[in-house]
């Protein structure tokens, strides 16, 4: 076997990377309806009551224990610019955390204090070119909350509670299925870049000086 005439610095190569069978961007919102929340301390040592709260709201993120599962995948044989194509109906599972929130009056510092996190899934279905054996990733592009309702028991002499917390979940999110493989490619070797010299050391300056006021200046007795 010969080696092929290259030119330059080229080489033949042989590198690892994934192949991109398919790639939706989809976006999704919902809503949650939270249990009660007791309220927690606030920064005096005393309980929060519910005169003491300005506002309600939330952050979501991805679970830290398997964020995205794929639960499985069932042909689906479609016809698509008169071509008959076999795509994957893919279902995924998605598991979140919220955590909930309330901010302060100001004559206890107006900062935010945690009341709560509540871990929920959610399922979807997409479909793609993902056959067996190629992976699935899913991307958060954007991952947001707010707080589109709730209500504030005063409990008396017991601790006042959060109750029927309604959490409004947006998402936007990009999906693609993969496979690993070994591409031969012809191209050049990068090269280091020049060194960007070191800076001398600055010259002594003396600061600006007010002629105009001190020591020739007019103190406006004279004349």
């Amino acid at each position: 076997m010969q080696a092929k005439n290259l030119t330059g610095g080229q080489e033949l190569l042989c590198i690892n990377t994934e192949k991109v069978y398919d790639w939706i961007i989809n976006e999704a919102s919902f809503d949650l309806t939270l249990g009660d929340f007791d309220l927690p301390l606030g920064p005096t040592g005393d309980p929060i009551e519910c005169d003491d709260i300005v506002n309600v709201s939330c952050t979501v993120e991805p679970a830290e224990v398997d964020p995205i599962e794929i639960v499985g995948r069932v042909n689906q044989e479609l016809v698509i610019d008169g071509t008959m194509l076999t795509l994957q109906l893919v279902n995924i599972r998605k598991n979140f955390t919220v955590t909930v929130f309330v901010e302060l009056v100001p004559e206890l510092g107006g900062g935010l204090v945690e009341v709560g996190e509540v871990d929920f899934t959610r399922c979807e279905q997409v479909l793609l070119c993902a056959p067996e054996g190629t992976d699935v990733d899913v991307t958060y592009t954007d991952l947001d909350c707010f707080i589109c309702n709730f209500t504030c028991e005063e409990n008396g002499t017991e601790t006042d509670t959060l109750d029927d917390v309604t959490v409004s979940v947006r998402l936007c999110q990009s999906i693609q299925s993969t496979f690993d493989v070994t591409l031969e490619i012809v191209a050049d070797f990068c090269e280091p870049r020049d060194q960007l010299p070191i800076p001398p050391c600055p010259a002594p300056m003396m600061p600006p000086q007010c002629p105009v006021l001190f020591p020739n200046g007019d103190d406006g007795t004279n004349g």
